[in-house]
């Protein structure tokens, strides 16, 4: 097993493999549909797409904490 400290990197790691496997499918459909060859295209979309998720999602996610802090209401804590 891993490591707790990494969750960071793991929660990343699947978000950015199950994100731009969804996504790299629905655009490659969308532009070309579904022709012979369809998953080879689509795998070598989603290798791609992976190789930019990755270290986005690893960039990006303090921004993306600090943005829904600002839009996320605070509750009181009631004793």
């Amino acid at each position: 097993m891993i490591n707790a400290k990494y969750s960071p990197y793991v929660f990343s790691f699947f978000m950015a493999l199950l994100m731009s496997g969804i996504m790299s499918l629905v655009i490659t459909l969308f532009n070309i549909g579904p022709v012979v060859g369809i998953v080879t295209l689509w795998l070598k979309a989603w290798l791609f797409a992976f190789s930019v998720a990755f270290p986005t999602i690893i960039v990006v996610t303090p921004l993306v904490r600090r943005l829904v802090a600002l839009v996320i209401r605070q509750q009181a804590l009631v004793n």
